[in-house]
């Protein structure tokens, strides 16, 4: 060991000291409940809203449908080979994540990550069977009385519910809603849905009971990710150093003004503290632990109302800010700027692409597989036969007629088990609503019709009723 080197005798890492929040009241707690109800609300009741799609098609608003690959939304209906609305969904979800934390940095967690909102409820529970901070450190301190336990086994069983239900919530956006749930209650439906019931019970009750702000501290990766995202001008909870420091109590500020010292508004209460649902000190400035949830501000609010100061010194605000105000100058905030108007247009772009595919996809579809072996029969008048399978998608509510029709091959004709052609030769096939009809199809062509070994083809749809035309392109194979 060289002598320059230093010897570590300490642990690698802190202990995990236990959170305490303190409630609070004031326009950010506010907001807080009123988007908690609003998620919650939304989460829980959503499965159970129907929707009318007609016969035959589920009526629940909101539903996977894994048995048929499909996806419902509303009056939306997605199919497997439109994921890539899901992509472009995902792609809004992070420009929208960008966005926030151009304007307002972390505001996402601190008021509609779902961590933060379930913990929120787990924390109201505690406070509801336990007390509020004070009462909760003192009980920790005495010990296990018969209270403390009475009190602890019923805070663990109603998070259990709370957590039950959500895992409970999560399935039915699989399946029929009151189906399920009354299966589930009669022991009735399938062994997959108590899995998963089980599971989110289990990783919602831990996250939200016991890990609480560890997720936020070293499980979530947005925190890292958003501080390269950040600049100078993003709103952060702040603690206006100008105007707080130095920090003394009322009694000792007033004594410093007679004497013509300088006394800061923060009185070293530590209410910001103990409101903090992960114990940070936003005094020492932006840190990975803070969320910017806002409850810091209610707090500090409250505080210099009572004391007669104003309000506002920890409030969201920028680094920016505080140097103007040093310098005497006032303070400037810049919502659009280059980042945020980049963000917005892409996200626009991308929305309006979305919905001009959404809204001018076509309800139908055609796909054709050329069967492989063998890629051509000769028969015996001298005629060549390909075989192919067709694929045609009704995505409406209602019966479709088609007529298959050939393009590029002269005097082609087309032939299928189980389907007699009409007098000019189509192939009228009906696919029933919401289905996909499979169909192997012959296509015999005289020798000599095809003019390569390998001819380009054109399979066409065209729906009897509304004209509508589908195509898919495909080869005709034939002898050299």
């Amino acid at each position: 060991m060289s002598e320059d080197s230093t010897l570590i005798t300490g642990p690698l890492y802190a202990a995990r000291k236990k959170v305490y929040p303190q409630a609070t009241h004031g326009t950010f707690r506010n907001i807080k409940w009123g988007l908690l109800i609003f998620c919650l609300g939304v989460y829980y009741l959503l499965p159970f809203v129907r929707w009318d799609r007609g016969p035959g098609l589920p009526n629940q608003a909101v539903l996977v449908d894994l048995p048929h690959r499909r996806f419902y939304f509303f009056f939306i209906q997605l199919w497997p080979q439109e994921v890539y609305f899901f992509t472009g969904l995902l792609v809004l979800a992070a420009l929208t994540l960008f966005l926030m934390n151009a304007l307002a940095g972390r505001i996402w967690c601190g008021y509609l990550c779902w961590q933060t909102v379930w913990t929120d409820l787990f924390y109201a529970v505690e406070r509801w069977v336990e007390g509020d901070r004070r009462d909760r450190i003192m009980k920790d301190k005495k010990g296990w009385t018969f209270q403390h336990i009475r009190e602890v086994g019923l805070k663990h069983f109603l998070w259990l519910m709370i957590a039950w239900w959500t895992g409970g919530a999560w399935v039915l956006y699989f399946d029929d809603a009151p189906t399920l749930v009354r299966n589930l209650a009669t022991f009735q439906a399938p062994f997959s849905a108590y899995l998963w019931i089980g599971i989110l019970t289990a990783t919602t009750y831990i996250f939200a009971g016991h890990m609480r702000e560890q997720v936020c501290l070293y499980m979530c990766p947005w925190p890292r990710i958003q501080a390269a995202l950040t600049d100078e001008w993003a709103l952060n909870v702040t603690y206006k150093v100008d105007r707080g420091e130095p920090r003394m109590s009322v009694k000792k500020a007033e004594a410093a003004h007679l004497k013509g010292l300088a006394a800061g508004d923060c009185i070293d209460c530590n209410q910001c503290v103990a409101v903090c649902p992960t114990g940070t000190d936003i005094r020492k400035g932006l840190q990975l632990g803070c969320v910017q949830c806002g409850l810091c501000i209610d707090a500090c609010d409250n505080v210099m109302k009572e004391i007669g100061r104003p309000t506002r010194l920890i409030g969201y605000d920028t680094d920016i800010n505080m140097e103007r105000r040093k310098e005497g100058k006032p303070p400037v905030y810049r919502p659009i700027r280059p980042r945020t108007v980049l963000y917005a247009a892409v996200m626009a772009i991308v929305g309006s692409v979305m919905l001009y595919a959404l809204l001018n996809r076509t309800t139908a579809l055609i796909a054709a597989q050329h069967n492989r072996n063998p890629l051509f029969v000769a028969l015996s008048d001298g005629h060549v036969r390909n075989d192919m399978t067709v694929h045609l998608s009704n995505k409406g509510g209602a019966p479709r007629t088609f007529a298959l029709t050939v393009q590029g091959l002269d005097q082609a004709k087309l032939s299928a088990v189980g389907v007699a052609p009409a007098a000019d030769g189509r192939l009228l096939l009906e696919v029933e609503p919401d289905r996909v009809r499979d169909l192997r199809v012959s296509i015999t062509a005289p020798a000599g019709a095809a003019k390569t070994d390998n001819t380009p083809i054109t399979l066409v749809a065209t729906d009897v009723a509304n004209g509508e035309v589908l195509k898919v392109g495909e080869h005709f194979f034939a002898p050299k």
